[in-house]
């Protein structure tokens, strides 16, 4: 369970920055483009730590066991 939440915060802490930061590169045309940035940078963010936090995400560890076996390559080969 307290996974769980740890993970749910890192993705709302990611959005947040992300908001942030859209909103304040908006906000240096005018309200309505910091808005939009706002929503598109927290959209943005939520989707970087989603992409992040599952397990086949662009930042996952590639390497399926921790003692370095290649037997399953080995099968595949085979088959």
């Amino acid at each position: 369970m307290g996974s769980r939440i740890r993970n749910s915060l890192s993705r709302a802490k990611y959005a947040a920055v992300g908001a942030a930061v859209g909103a304040a590169v908006g906000g240096l045309w005018s309200r309505n483009a910091a808005s939009t940035g706002g929503a598109l940078g927290g959209l943005a963010g939520a989707t970087l730590a989603e992409l992040k936090s599952g397990a086949g995400g662009v930042f996952a560890d590639k390497s399926d066991d921790a003692d370095g076996d290649d037997s399953g390559a080995e099968s595949d080969a085979a088959a």
